[in-house]
């Protein structure tokens, strides 16, 4: 299947829409064994349009001259290579402000000093 949208890909690309035979031939070979990349590609947009088929579609025809896609073939293949709308990200609530009170730590040891204090002035007003 991967093939069919690579011939659709190359006629598209051809002034015409139309390739001989060993000329469409080889333009496809050369995609189908250019890597992962083509591969993958090919797999995403054939995931958008599962039941293609560009004979029975009539989307490409086939004479003695060779191959060439027709007006029909050229419209779903430009819906499948659209790129898919990112999702719209959710709107995301802003922090309310952090107090600084909140954010500086307490002192450490202050109610010691403080019952230290309390001891003595109350040591010095027994005597």
């Amino acid at each position: 299947m991967s093939f069919q949208i690579t011939v659709l890909k190359v006629l598209a690309g051809h002034p015409g829409g139309q390739l001989s035979v060993a000329d469409l031939t080889r333009a496809v070979s050369i995609l189908i064994s250019s890597g992962r990349d083509w591969t993958d590609r090919t797999k995403r947009m054939l995931a958008r349009a599962p039941d293609l088929d560009i004979f029975s579609q009539n989307l490409v025809v086939r004479d003695a001259a060779g191959w060439q896609i027709t007006e029909a073939g050229r419209a779903p293949l430009a819906s499948i290579e659209k790129p898919v709308a990112p999702a719209v990200p959710q709107a995301v609530e802003p922090t309310p402000p952090v107090p600084v009170a909140a954010v500086v730590p307490p002192l450490i040891g202050t109610r010691r000093r403080t019952r230290r204090r309390r001891r003595a002035r109350s040591r010095s007003a027994a005597a």
